[in-house]
């Protein structure tokens, strides 16, 4: 039985808080070279002793087989402007070599019936630990900014009806999740015209903060 949660779960939150360094990187290394990045932010969170308490009993997870049997204890979340760069993000995520993929699911094509969209890849991530190395399993989702509002929506309703949604409401949820991607699919129409607009946005913030720091040393 585990007695001291917040020692079983250090090695969760180290490996939630290098990864959202890691990610994080990306993003600058695209910025620094006036790329578009794929990566628009990264949240990380260690899931609550309560809710792991209550996934265990909802899917029938043995304390002893926790570290294996679950795989999201460790969750990052990785948002996007278009669909297209969820597809850029999983293809950089292949090509590390300091984590393992073991699993992903697609969920941006293959939709759920709620109309749940999102991409999510399970991964073994090593942590070093004054007592050796650990493997840690953890979710990455990847996800467009309006993918991630609708799951938000849907997760708070979620705990009002326990998954049982009124089927006028489930309806709603569906068209909801319809529209934000139809949104998603506009703005992939656009998309060139709005990295031109944003590259040149950034451009005129530095050369404007250049300009400053010449007017103060004058």
């Amino acid at each position: 039985m585990i007695e001291d949660w917040q020692h079983f779960l250090l090695p969760y939150q180290q490996a939630v808080n290098e990864l959202k360094v890691k990610l994080r990187g990306i993003r600058k290394q695209f910025q620094d070279q006036t790329q578009h990045s794929p990566i628009e932010f990264v949240t990380g969170r260690v899931k609550p002793v309560d809710s792991i308490k209550e996934k265990m009993i909802r899917r029938h997870v043995q304390e002893d087989r926790l570290e294996q049997d679950m795989q999201d204890i460790a969750g990052l979340r990785i948002m996007c402007q278009f669909v297209e760069d969820i597809y850029k993000v999983v293809d950089l995520l292949r090509q590390r070599n300091d984590m393992t993929i073991l699993e992903e699911r697609d969920y941006v094509t293959n939709v759920k019936p709620s109309g749940y969209r999102s991409y999510h890849i399970v991964i073994e991530y090593p942590v070093q630990l004054i007592s050796g190395e650990k493997r840690i399993l953890a979710e990455i989702q990847v996800r467009t900014l309006a993918m991630n509002f609708w799951a938000t929506v849907e997760h708070s309703l979620n705990y009002k009806y326990q998954g049982e949604f009124p089927e006028e409401l489930s309806a709603r949820l569906q068209r909801a999740a319809e529209a934000a991607f139809k949104l998603d699919n506009e703005m992939s129409e656009i998309r060139e015209e709005i990295k031109e607009a944003q590259t040149l946005f950034s451009n005129r913030k530095s050369n404007d903060s250049v300009n400053n720091e010449d007017e103060l040393k004058e």
